[in-house]
This record gives structure tokens, sequence and C-alpha cells, in this order.
């Protein structure tokens, strides 16, 4: 489709949908029937000439307030913004709502059509299809706002705008108006579970199973010619890193709920199935079966495995083959699949917590079980006991809750594994690893809860996420691989490793530029040193929905990579918005499930780099890190982000079941802020400064030998994308919105200095990119990102004078801290990717 189609089609179904059903919807009623949504365009008005002349927020909304309405007291006033804050997260949905809606007339990529023999590559992509194996792994980091009723909604609302049906969009906007967005109280750990196990039952089963019976049937391979081709990972219920909710119990709670589920999506595929196979020699065993899982979506306990329902209907497709002409045994191949995908644990459920709860539970151990101090004890004299002694230790004899928890988990772990299949649960992650002890006291905790050495059939996954992290994992994975103990463990793992990348910490540690190159580099040290190991390597990488936190243009990334980085697998995480926004619905799921396994194929096929390109990037990645470092050691930088921004608000959004940093009681440190409200924060007041910070302080040092950065450009896919994602964080920063803090005696100064690199930055991406403005290639991303910007522009003025009025603090703060929440969800909503 031409560039010219493609802007018309937007046009016609996205911008001219939205104005159309927008018009109705600015007409409803609230519940007090009174139509707030006619102030809405008047306040965008006067935002957009106020913030073009330098007005403050307060400004505007007092002018607006003023002289725009009747109101008089108080009372009134909060109530119209208010319910202005509740029309716009609704108008938010709504253009979601089109948007998804039209995404199917703009993606049309299928790779069946890459596969066909005609085409010259057809040969090379069935090789990696049979091969290849790509991970997806659901999270529950809280970056979602929409709870389960409205996403209710918003499905009903996509089917009727594609209908375009007038009648049902009205009536789905009534209900929309008055059902709440906000949770009375926390989710649970398991209410965060069953939100995302709704998307695994009604969007990815269906999904992945059609995609992987499309590939079987497109290049004539039998069903299961590669079961790990299309994998889901599942961290809720599993994560326990900082999150005191999640328990043993909510482990196999979660686990069991996922064995239940795909029981119910085979049980219900396959009565679908019975109505083609009508045939007397196939009823009994597939009645037989259906009575089977019928009963399978009742129990905790399982009694029937994948492995049984595969046999039965294995047995009944060589009845059809043989006896019935091979009538409709393709439907047969798609369910048999189905199973061979899923199993019978729909996703694998992988357990994390933090290195520093491991390195407590050793300690305990060693003072109970050894009668020794384990801090006294030497190097080698540690790596004795944590690699040679086996115990068998009672939980209950411990006294710490996380200890008994810890342990506990543990144990429970080959249960569920007996239960769900060793696929089913079979990596122990540990955040914020620096040195082969972290690795080391998990291995030794399975030894020491009873599990004999070929029995702990779990890859144990280090988690690289800070630059010192990421700095010692050469040395720590050597050791590793060394180590006899660990390397008689990796045999028992098929020479496998597990590797894991934190771009989200990563970034918030080091800057955009610099944590992206050296998680880029970290993963090149470890290819060549697990291959001269003879290991593979499989890096697993946190990326969150933003560019910010390793998100933007995710397969681009992945495309970029090259031989040099092990690409026999690709495994990430996503999140929240990312979860609805790019794989929420049948077509979005396919292009973009679809598009990660090209991307695998296209990595391979990358380019090398030209000589001192990678010399180039290091040393634009050290500029941009030590101009990111004098930022983050300034000491404004942590008040900063506490009194100007929201941060401290989003711990009262009741949207996730965790705390928005690890050491609760302690006074607020970088490295205890989880990434996604760091993040979150600078969007929110739309500085978004991880996604730039410093690559314009690196690209002006080369002012005078610019053309060397524009054939490092032109020439190397990795550094395009990671400047393409920036460009994205830039297209949706909005300074003008808190220029007003430029007058601030406290933080002005700070303010003046994230302008200025910000303008900075913009000024070299558009010379490098040869730009007039920021996204200008990517014309619908650059519209859809403006007009969800206009659609909460008034949100923004509103939420920026409630911050205004806290800093003065105003009698009325509690009032003015309660806006700013309610202000939170359309904001963040609106992004998509933006925490």
């Amino acid at each position: 489709m031409q560039n010219n189609e493609r802007v018309e089609k937007f046009r016609q179904l996205v911008k001219n949908k939205y104005l159309i059903y927008n018009s109705l919807f600015l007409n409803l009623p609230n519940e007090n029937t009174t139509y707030t949504g006619i102030f809405i365009p008047l306040l965008h008005k006067l935002s957009k000439e106020g913030y073009q002349k330098d007005a403050e927020p307060k400004e505007v909304i007092e002018d607006f307030l003023a002289n725009h309405t009747d109101l008089e007291t108080d009372q009134e006033k909060f109530d119209l913004l208010f319910r202005m804050i509740q029309y716009i997260e609704r108008q938010v949905v709504l253009f979601d709502s089109i948007e998804d809606a039209a995404f199917s007339s703009f993606k049309k990529q299928k790779i069946e059509d890459s596969l066909q023999p005609q085409n010259e590559n057809s040969q090379d992509l069935v090789k990696h299809l049979k091969s290849f194996s790509s991970r997806v792994v659901f999270t529950a980091h809280p970056t979602q706002f929409y709870p389960n009723n409205v996403q209710g909604i918003m499905h009903e609302l996509r089917n009727a705008v594609q209908q375009d049906s007038i009648t049902k969009i009205d009536n789905i906007l009534q209900q929309l108006a008055f059902t709440p967005f906000i949770n009375r109280e926390k989710p649970t750990p398991f209410d965060e579970a069953q939100s995302i196990i709704f998307y695994l039952r009604y969007v990815y089963y269906d999904t992945l199973g059609k995609i992987y019976h499309k590939i079987g049937k497109s290049a004539n391979l039998s069903p299961d010619f590669n079961p790990n081709l299309l994998e889901m990972g599942f961290w809720p219920g599993g994560d326990r890193d900082g999150n005191p909710f999640v328990t043993k119990e909510t482990t196999y709670e979660v686990a069991t709920q996922l064995r239940i589920t795909i029981m119910k999506c085979y049980y219900n595929h396959l009565k679908i199935l019975m109505r083609k196979l009508t045939f007397r020699e196939v009823d009994e065993p597939l009645n037989k079966l259906k009575r089977k899982l019928y009963k399978q979506i009742f129990k905790k306990k399982t009694s029937l495995t994948s492995e049984e329902i595969l046999k039965i209907m294995y047995r009944v497709r060589k009845l059809v083959e043989k006896n019935y002409r091979s009538l409709n045994i393709d439907l047969i191949d798609d369910f048999i699949g189905r199973v061979h995908l899923f199993g019978n644990h729909f996703a694998t459920l992988d357990i994390r917590q933090d290195s520093s709860v491991h390195n407590q539970v050793i300690k305990e151990i060693f003072k109970k079980e050894f009668q020794l101090n384990y801090d006294e004890l030497t190097s080698e004299e540690k790596i004795q006991y944590l690699t040679q002694k086996s115990l068998e230790i009672n939980p209950d004899d411990y006294s710490d809750e996380l200890v008994v928890d810890t342990l506990k988990n543990v144990y429970q772990i080959q249960e569920i594994q007996n239960l769900n299949g060793q696929r089913g649960l079979h990596r122990y992650i540990i955040s914020n690893s620096e040195s082969i002890f972290d690795v080391l006291h998990v291995f030794a905790i399975f030894k020491y809860c009873a599990y004999k050495e070929d029995e702990i059939h779990i890859d144990i996954v280090p988690l690289f996420e800070t630059m010192e992290g990421m700095d010692n994992s050469e040395s720590v994975m050597k050791a590793l691989y060394e180590n006899e103990t660990y390397k008689n463990h990796l045999l028992k793992r098929k020479q496998e490793q597990h590797i894991m990348l934190g771009f989200s910490d990563g970034t918030k540690d080091g800057g955009y530029l610099k944590a992206n190159w050296e998680i880029y580099r970290t993963k090149e040290r470890l290819t060549s040193l697990s291959r001269q190991k003879g290991y593979q390597v499989v890096f697993f990488d946190g990326r969150g929905g933003p560019p910010a936190r390793g998100g933007g243009k995710t397969h681009q990334f992945y495309a970029a990579q090259g031989n040099e980085i092990a690409n026999e697998k690709i495994q990430l995480t996503i999140q929240g918005q990312t979860i609805t926004s790019v794989f929420g619905t049948q077509e979005q799921a396919t292009y973009n499930f679809e598009q990660l396994l090209l991307a695998g194929v296209k990595s391979k096929q990358s380019n090398s780099w030209k000589p001192n390109h990678k010399e180039l990037l290091t040393d634009l990645a050290d500029r941009s890190y030590q101009k990111y470092i004098s930022l983050k050691e300034h000491e404004l930088f942590i008040p900063y982000l506490e009194e100007m921004t929201t941060l401290k608000y989003y711990g009262a959004t009741n949207i996730g079941s965790r705390p928005t940093k690890r050491n609760q009681d302690a006074k607020l440190q970088l490295k205890d802020l989880r990434a996604i409200p760091f993040v979150g924060s600078w969007s929110l007041v739309r500085q978004n400064v991880p996604g730039y910070y410093g690559l314009g302080t690196a690209l002006n040092a080369y002012e005078d030998q610019f053309d060397l950065v524009e054939d490092l450009y032109e020439n190397s896919a990795f550094f395009r994308s990671l400047i393409l994602n920036s460009i994205m964080s830039m297209k949706k920063s909005y300074f003008p919105l808190t220029s007003y803090m430029k007058n601030d005696k406290k933080y002005g100064e700070f303010w003046k200095e994230l302008r200025k690199e910000y303008e900075l930055t913009k000024k070299l991406v558009l010379r490098l990119t040869n730009q007039n403005e920021l996204m200008e290639n990517e014309e619908l991303a650059r519209k859809s990102i403006s007009m969800r910007e206009n659609i909460i522009l008034p949100l923004l003025s509103i939420q920026q004078y409630a911050l205004q009025k806290i800093q003065e603090n105003d009698p009325q703060k509690e009032t003015y801290e309660k806006m700013v929440i309610r202000a939170l969800f359309g904001n963040i909503n609106a992004s998509r990717n933006s925490a």
C-alpha cells in the first residue's frame, strides 16, 4: 500500500470515525446530567494557545474556570474538573477502540506468503522455523489502567466500530460513561494472573494455534514440527521480586489455573471438531477424550496429560486417514498442533526473586544447619559448601517468613512440574545478579531442599540489569562454565544456559544509549564465551512498553542483532498496555507474533559491522553515559522526581499488587525505585528524559565529523533502531506544558538543563535522519501520537494545575492530590507504551 493511500485510509478509518463518534460522546450526560463534554474542546483550545504564549497550567485552568464557566464555589469547580478527567479517559478508550478496529486495514503481511515455493527464500525460512523458538513472557507489571470490565466494553466497542453500527456504539458509550475505571482495592497477584489468563484463553489459544498450523500446512510439515516455535511465558504468581504478596500458595493456584484453562480450551475446541468428525469408528475415542477433558476442568490435581491427549488424537487421525479418505484431517492436525504447543501448561510459569533474598536464605541455612557464619567463609569455602553439600531441611524449622516461603516454593516446584509438565515451570530467575554466588545460592537451595542433582530440572537464570552486573557478567559466566558441579547441571539441561538482561533497570542505571549498547555488547561477549565453552546461550530480554524500557520498535531491534549474538531463540517480556495494545486482538497478535518469527531469520541475514563502527558507537554511548550520570548524581534529581512529577502517586492507583519500590521503609533511592514508576513519571509530565537524555550531547561531540555518525546511521540497523526509538520518546515529549518550572527557585535551572538536552537532541537527530520534524518518515504513527496527545491535552493541564497547587501547599491539597491520581489513568492509557 502506497504511503498516500495509507494516510488517506487513516483519515477515513481512524480520524474521521473518531470525530463522528466523539460527537456522540461529548453530548453524553454524566451522573449529574450536566453536559461536561462541551467544555473539553474549549479547554483544549485555551491550553494550546496558552502554552504557545508560555502560560502556566494554573493560569490556563483559572482563566477557564473564571471566564468560561459560571461556577462559583470551589466544590463546583472541583466537580467539573473531575468530571472532565472522567470524560477524557473515556475518549481515550474510544480512540483505542477505533484504532484497534482499523488495525487489519494497515497491517497485511502474512508469514505463509513467505513460505510459498515461488519465494526464493522459502526453504531457508522453513529451515529456520523448524529449529527457531520465540517466547513472549507476560508479566503483571502495572502499566495497564483499564480494569477488566472496561476491557470487555472495549472489545464490544471495537466490534461495533468495525460494523459501523451507530446504535451499538451509542449504547456502549453510554455504558462506558457510567462504568468506573478505578479499582477500589489493589488487585492480588492471583487477580493479575486471571486478567492475563483471559487473553491466553480468548486471544492467544486461537492466534498461536492458527499461526502454527498455517506454517505447518504451508511448508507441508507434520503437526509436531516444532512445539517450541511459539511459546508463552507467565510471571504473575511466580514473580516474587519485591512483591510480598506472592506466596507459594499463589504460585500453586496460578499453575493450577493455567492447567485448567488449557483443558477448557481443548474441551471447547474438541466439541467444535467433533461436529466435523461424525464417523462411527472415531466416535468412541473422541467421546472418551471429551469426558476426560471435562473432568479436568474441575480438578486441581491432573489425571490427564498432553501425551495421553495426543495418543488418542493420533489414533483418531490414523483412522480418518485409513477409513474416511482423510476427510477433515486438516482440522485434526490443527488440534494436534495446539496440544503440542500448549501441553498441560498453556504458558510457562517462571519463578523470580532478588539475589539479596537468596543471600539471606543461605545465611540462615548456614547458621542453623552448619553452625557457620556464611560471611566469614572464603570464596573457595563458600563454593565448596554450595556445590558439594546436600540436605533435607524443614522450612518450618525457620522463623523468618520470607525464608520459609522461599524454601517451600522450591519444594513445590517438583509437584508443579509433575502436574503441568517440565515445560510448565523450568526457570528460576535471579534479579540483580552480579556474582557467581547469586547463581550458586539458588543451585544450593535446591540441593538443601532434598533435590538430587539429576532432579533439578530447572534452568537457573541470572538477570544482569545494572551496569555493574553487565560488566561482571562475562567473568560470572566463565566461572560457572568452569565449575565442575555446574557443568554437570548444564549437561542435564542440554548444554543450554538461559541469561536474562534487564532493559528497564539498565536504562534507569545507565541512560538510554549506554544501556542498549551495553546490553548488545554483553550479548556479544556472552555468546562468544558460551560458544567457546560449548554451550548454547538463550537470551531473555526484560523489555518494557516504551523505548526507554527496551520497547518501541521491538521487531526491528531483533532483526538488527546479527550472527555475533545467539539468535536461535528470542525471548522477551511484555506487560500491561503492551499486552492489550500490541497483542490484544487476534489481528494484532497474529501480526506481531509473525513479525517476531521473521525477525529471527532477518537477524541471521543482518550485515556485519563496518570497520570502526563499534568503536564509534562505544564512544557515543560513553559520552551519553557521562551526561546521564551527571544528571542522575545531581543533588536535585531525586527531589525533582518526588516533588515535581507524579512519582509518589503511582502507588495510590491500585493497578498492581507490587509496591513501587523494593525497600518500602527506606528513604527513596534510585536503586530501589522500580523502572515503571521511574520511566512513567518522566512520561506523565511529558519530559521523557530516560528515552533520549545524553544522546544529544554525544552526537554534538561529533559536530565537526558528523559524516561519521551519518555513516553509522546509514549502515548499522542496530544504531538506526535506537535512534528511531529515541525519536518516538521525543515525539511524546511536550516541554511547554511544564515551562512554568523554569521560574521555580529550587528547580528552575534543573528544568532548563532537561529542556536544553531535549532541544539539542531533537536538532541533531533531525539532522541525522534528514527529517524536518520528529517521525516525519512514519506518518501513521506520528498522526496517531498527535491525535492521542491532542485528546489528553486538557487532562494534562488539569493534572499540572493540581501539581502546582500541591507545590504551593494549598489548603485543599488533599483534593488536588486526588485529582493528580485520578488524571494518571487517562494520561498513561493515551500513550499506550509510556510506562
